[in-house]
């Protein structure tokens, strides 16, 4: 056994392999380790489907490589994996099941996945044994199927042994110790006895520059080795072989093999077997299984089946496919596949560890396993992967992440696998959890929840009594009348925002302003004043947003997205442990819990605060000579001292109101009784989207992301080029691939986008948007996207496929709205 190799890949699965394989092609020294054999975790009972279908534009582009480099595979290794390209047919029982596949349809021509649409005439036609008279249709993906997981992953283990990677099985990793420089990871030989694999006293240290886990089921022993939290946990997952099916039998002799087939609506999923077929139903009440560890004598094992847990999808798929009826049922399975939260993989950098990368959670693993090994490979011997893997990071979940709250939301996601995902849905399991002291305030206000980072985060206010569920929808749903209301309110009035999730940060001690002026891409604000600045990846692109607010020479107070809060907090901080030595003491400190946020905004913003402010000169407190746009001041509102900062992400005159988080109740009483007589209206997140989207706001996570420069994105005005930052070399090499662009679109008069839609001129694909909603200045929808630079000019004509349709769409100046910053800088 090597002892010393650039990377390690723990776990002899699937992604483990496909893992090894891509950094072995890169040239790096590679060893992978298996605890017992190839595919003896959840690879070895997976069903093998390949589906495209992803609403994640980041996961629909790991997909699609999977499924693309399978069909090399053969020709590379000469082992073949098993690829069925029979393609998959995905039902519809519904018209909202057509507007979901629509939407995901636009997001596949972005990332150029084939696909066709099949009435049910064409179903019945092409497919005789499917029952037809209740469906609106179906999308077919005709280049996908399913394939082989043990064939593939030999396949995928003989291409990295030809690539110069090294595999090691009955190796089990036990400790995990960073030497400063490298990690050295204690391997235990295992050894079967009894049936059982049992720890031998054989041991080995390897020192790795770089550790890959991909350990499955056994990701919360992993984590609790390497000292850090993650909510990947198993999940049952059954399914049943029939016998062979007399129908389907015939149906072969003059046809070739049948496709998957998917009924969404009733939760299942077929595929041929041996002339019978393969039920895999997705069930409500399957549960978490081994919160905290695998057990030593689970191997390649299974549970017992329940089939009255999965009566109702088994009665469904004989009404689907009624020559099954009589067809009696063959084997079972019941394995754990391991979940997480949202349904994506944890992939990525590891949170406060250094060379340390994680690629656990998948729960579509041999769909997404070869598009996983690609990027992440990319991501470890690049720096950057070509497509924003943010969405994936492990670190999108904090230290407040429990394996309580793990286990209920990932027993919430298994059914909703195949559930359908609305674009606005909040799911409800593990809630509410995370609070703002104000929450029993804004629900006794009608605030309709969504949940950020854990934290409660009111999307829109509705009468008392409104059921959020029960609204969503593909198009305007019941919801949207109240965030038009709120968005006009700031535009004409005065509303008031619950910004509490906000990332905080202060940053001070000696090293402080220079760690912060080669981190950023903006110059430093002068002491009082603020700015809005960039942290960029190694390839230039951006990587974290900052607004930075100057409390003294050496003193910073930088806030960031909420939902990013661990994500943005580990870049910053292993920046600044990397810095150090050269700049001097650094200290950091997360303030996110310690203060409250409430951004006002509108009009009549400033009479409201003046009514609170304890000033000698309370009329003159707020204005522009004491108080200008970019400026930050501690001022006093009734009995709470507060950290004011004059922006607004509404493009609206307005404050954010940073407040001890003890004393917020105090705030919002004192601030609503103001507030009345100026018509003072509590305002959400879908309102606030909109509003910041008719200022041409880039936002985190949509337009602002690792596989854009700020550069590219239009924010050049924030970029100083004078001086040097990190990733100023690499932002200046990539040059101008694409650029971001504001839209006013005239589409269908119940719908809007939802900012993942393809964006076409002269039919010819040009770009996709990023954001979408409703203009409430323009009265037209409105969206945020990326063309190429081409495309990007003010009034170029352009057309956005929405619903199956193109619908015309015009380029627009950046900022539609108050382009010259007038409201904003407004004085009293």
């Amino acid at each position: 056994m090597k002892t010393h190799v650039r990377a390690l890949v723990i776990g002899g699965g699937a992604v483990g392999t496909s893992i090894a394989y891509h950094l072995a092609k890169a040239g790096w020294e590679t060893m992978l380790i298996e605890r017992d054999e190839l595919t003896s975790g959840s690879t070895w009972h997976a069903a093998g489907l390949l589906p495209y279908f992803n609403m994640s534009y980041a996961s629909s582009h790991i997909h699609d490589y999977s499924i693309k480099f399978y069909k090399t595979l053969e020709e590379e290794t000469g082992l073949n994996p098993g690829f069925s390209v029979v393609g998959n047919l995905r039902m519809a029982q519904s018209r909202e099941r057509m507007d979901e596949y629509m939407l995901y349809a636009t997001t596949a021509e972005t990332v150029g996945i084939p696909y066709e649409w099949l009435t049910p005439a064409q179903i019945k036609e092409r497919y005789p044994l499917v029952r037809t008279e209740d469906l609106e249709g179906a999308i077919f993906h005709p280049t996908d199927g399913y394939i082989n997981p043990a064939d593939v992953t030999m396949a995928m283990a003989k291409g990295a042994r030809q690539h110069g990677a090294v595999i090691e099985r009955k190796w089990q990793a036990d400790a995990y110790h960073w030497a400063g420089d490298h990690w050295e990871v204690t391997l235990t030989k295992m050894a079967e006895k009894g049936g059982n694999l049992i720890a031998t006293d054989e041991q080995v240290i390897v020192h790795a520059d770089h550790v890959v886990t991909a350990t499955g089921n056994h990701a919360q022993r992993t984590a609790r080795l390497l000292g850090i939290k993650t909510p990947a946990v198993p999940v049952e997952h059954q399914y049943i072989v029939t016998e062979p099916d007399p129908a389907l039998v015939e149906w072969r002799k003059t046809n070739g093999e049948h496709p998957v087939l998917r009924d969404v609506d009733a939760r299942w999923y077929v595929r041929e077997e041996r002339g019978g077929w393969i039920l895999g139903p997705y069930e409500d009440g399957a549960p978490a299984r081994f919160r905290y560890s695998v057990p030593d004598s689970f191997r390649a094992d299974l549970f017992p089946l329940n089939l009255e847990r999965i009566e109702q999808e088994y009665m469904d798929f004989i009404h689907r496919i009624p020559s099954t009826e009589e067809v009696g049922l063959k084997d079972d399975f019941n394995g754990p596949i391991c979940y997480t939260p949202d349904g994506n993989p944890l992939l990525g950098p590891a949170p406060g560890l250094q060379n340390m990368w994680l690629a656990e959670g998948f729960s579509f693993g041999i769909t997404a396993a070869g598009g996983a090994g690609h990027y992440l490979a990319q991501l470890m011997t690049e720096g950057e992967a070509e497509i924003d893997m943010g969405s994936l990071d492990p670190k999108r979940y904090g230290d407040w992440m429990t394996s309580e709250y793990a286990v209920q939301k990932n027993e919430e996601t298994y059914p909703f696998l195949l559930k359908v995902h609305w674009p606005d849905e909040e799911r409800p399991a593990a809630r509410p959890l995370r609070t703002a002291p104000c929450y029993d305030r804004m629900k006794d206000h009608g605030a309709q929840f969504g949940q950020v980072n854990g934290w409660e985060r009111p999307n829109y206010f509705a009468p008392l009594g409104f059921d959020d569920m029960a609204s969503n929808s593909f198009r305007r749903g019941g919801w949207w009348q109240y965030a038009r209301d709120e968005a006009e309110a700031i535009r004409n009035g005065v509303g008031l925002i619950d910004a509490t999730a906000f990332a905080k940060h202060r940053i001070s001690g000696p090293g402080a302003t220079a760690f912060l002026d080669w981190f950023t891409t903006n110059r430093l604000p002068k002491v009082g004043r603020i700015n809005l600045t960039y942290a960029l990846s190694t390839a230039g692109t951006t990587r974290t947003e900052y607004t930075i607010v100057r409390q003294g020479e050496n003193d910073y107070y930088l806030v960031s997205a909420g939902g990013l809060h661990a994500y943005d907090e580990d870049y910053l901080y292993k920046a600044i442990w990397e810095k150090e030595d050269e700049f001097g003491r650094i200290n950091e400190e997360d303030v996110t819990t310690k203060w409250g946020v409430f951004a006002i905004a509108g009009p009549k913003s400033r009479d409201v605060l003046a009514d609170l402010i304890r000033d000698p000169e309370p009329e003159r407190a707020l204005s522009n000579k004491r108080f200008p746009w970019l400026s930050a001041r501690d001022i006093e509102l009734g009995m709470v001292p507060v950290k004011a900062i004059r922006v607004a992400y509404t493009g609206e005159l307005g404050w954010e109101l940073h407040h001890p988080i003890e004393m917020q109740n105090h705030l919002f009483d004192r601030l609503m009784e103001a507030g009345e007589k100026h018509g003072l209206k509590l305002v959400g997140a879908r309102a606030q989207n909109w509003l910041r989207q008719e200022k041409s706001y880039r936002a985190f996570g949509t337009e602002l992301g690792r596989d854009a420069t700020p550069l590219e994105a239009g924010l050049d005005r924030f970029v100083d080029l004078t001086k040097n930052f990190h990733g100023k070399a690499a932002m200046e090499a990539t040059g101008l691939r694409s650029k971001c662009i504001t839209l006013h679109i005239a589409g269908p008069n119940d719908a809007d986008p939802w900012g993942r839609e393809a964006l076409y001129r002269n039919g010819e694909r040009v770009g996709r948007c990023t954001s979408g909603g409703y203009s409430v200045a323009a009265a037209k929808s409105i969206a945020m996207g990326y063309v190429t630079p081409d495309h990007a000019t003010p009034g170029t004509e352009l057309e956005v496929k929405m619903f199956d349709r193109l619908w015309p769409a015009i380029v627009t100046e950046d900022s539609p709205y108050d382009p010259g910053n007038k409201r904003i800088r407004v004085d009293s």
